[in-house]
């Protein structure tokens, strides 16, 4: 049971102050019934606005096909960010709506988005191992050798004193390839490439745990149930 206005405010509808008015104006019910105070509690399943039930009371989970060009931060200041993808109520939800990890500008692919915060810790512990399979283009022909390196768990990135978790490198053309991680270092799959002399042209994540894009466009998502992950 949640107050009314603490409710709608959490759910995006409107401000706790705006709440008054809009119980006032009849367009909040409890139960079939117009609510008459902002303070009044009520499960969420019992609340209706404008006749409608409420919009995912019991949280998002979205998977989203990430575009080149926008970030994963709320900071404006870094840029257009994937939340303007969303509908404007979601944006404005309590908890926030945030992506599981990161993608940076110039990455491409499957992100996930929720506002659970602990499926978001779950799903970014290396403890726990989901693999997210990228697929990277370079810009010289790969060494063979660097399969056997990126899986020996011994590989140090530039600056970090403790190795990379053992990754799964597949070499689809001598310039293109397949790695699967279970962590999620800062630029990651860039700076395992670079470590064996290679720059990363373009970038893009397939896979993350058992969930792909299938024909999903870039900038588009799709819902899926909050026990996903269970």
């Amino acid at each position: 049971m949640r107050r009314l206005d603490q409710l709608l405010a959490n759910l995006g509808y409107c401000s706790r102050r705006e709440a008054r008015d809009w119980i006032a104006d009849g367009r909040v019910t409890v139960r079939g019934e117009a609510a008459d105070d902002c303070a009044q509690k009520a499960a969420p399943a019992e609340v209706r606005v404008d006749g409608e039930p409420l919009d995912h009371p019991d949280g998002l989970l979205l998977l989203l096909h990430k575009p080149i060009g926008l970030v994963c931060s709320h900071d404006l200041r870094e840029g257009p960010n994937v939340y303007a993808l969303l509908p404007a109520r979601w944006r404005q939800r309590n908890p926030l709506v945030t992506s599981v990890g990161r993608l940076d500008k110039d990455t491409s692919g499957l992100l996930l988005l929720t506002d659970q915060s602990p499926l978001v810790h779950r799903l970014t512990s290396p403890k726990h191992k989901v693999p997210k399979l990228y697929r990277a283009t370079v810009d010289r022909d790969l060494a063979p050798d660097l399969v056997p390196l990126f899986a020996s768990g011994t590989l140090r990135l530039d600056g970090e004193d403790a190795p990379c978790a053992p990754a799964g490198l597949r070499l689809v053309t001598p310039r293109e390839a397949e790695v699967t991680l279970t962590e999620g270092k800062y630029h990651q799959v860039r700076r395992m490439f670079a470590a064996g002399g290679a720059t990363v042209l373009t970038l893009h994540r397939e896979r993350f745990g058992p969930l792909a894009l299938d024909d999903l466009a870039p900038g588009q998502w799709r819902e899926l149930p909050l026990d996903t992950f269970e």
